[in-house]
């Protein structure tokens, strides 16, 4: 009989430990999640990188950064090449006050805080205000990758 219960609660413990692995991690829009590997991970790959994006900080951490809205997964494997985890993400609405402005068919996105709203494009968005606003945030990634490429003491693009 205490076998028997030794053998149950080692079963437990090895289900509870799998259902605890195998929790979503949950990342809103555009925001970053830490993720903690219990084993040091050798090789980290994320499904879809069209919806998420990861980097690795160290062999135990990750981040997750949320690009678009949908699932993937992903896997790390060990030093061996054994894959120790496969987990889905799941990437979510942004925080806070989402508006949607409906004009006829058009659609518009807006994040709002108290203070104030600002765009926030979004898949399904009418494409003119879409576009504008995509490309006013790919040219501020440009001018700042830029700048941060110029390095200290550099001149800021003047000869």
């Amino acid at each position: 009989m205490r076998v028997r219960n030794a053998g149950f609660a080692a079963a437990l413990t090895f289900l509870s430990a799998g259902a605890a692995c195998a929790q979503d991690i949950q990342v809103p829009l555009d925001q970053v999640r830490v993720v903690t590997f219990q084993t040091p991970a050798k090789t980290v790959f994320i499904g879809n990188p069209a919806i998420a994006d990861i980097t690795v900080i160290d062999a135990t951490h990750v981040f997750i950064m949320g690009k678009n809205f949908g699932t993937t997964n992903i896997i790390a494997l060990d030093a061996g090449g054994h894959p120790f985890t496969n987990q889905q993400v799941v990437v979510l609405d942004r925080p806070g006050s989402v508006v949607t402005v409906q004009r006829g068919s058009a659609q518009v996105t807006l994040n709002c805080s108290s203070e104030r709203c600002m765009s926030a494009p979004t898949s399904g968005d009418d494409k003119a205000p879409f576009d504008t606003v995509a490309a006013q945030f790919e040219r501020r990634e440009e001018i700042a990758s830029k700048a941060a490429g110029a390095g200290p003491g550099a001149s800021g693009g003047q000869p």
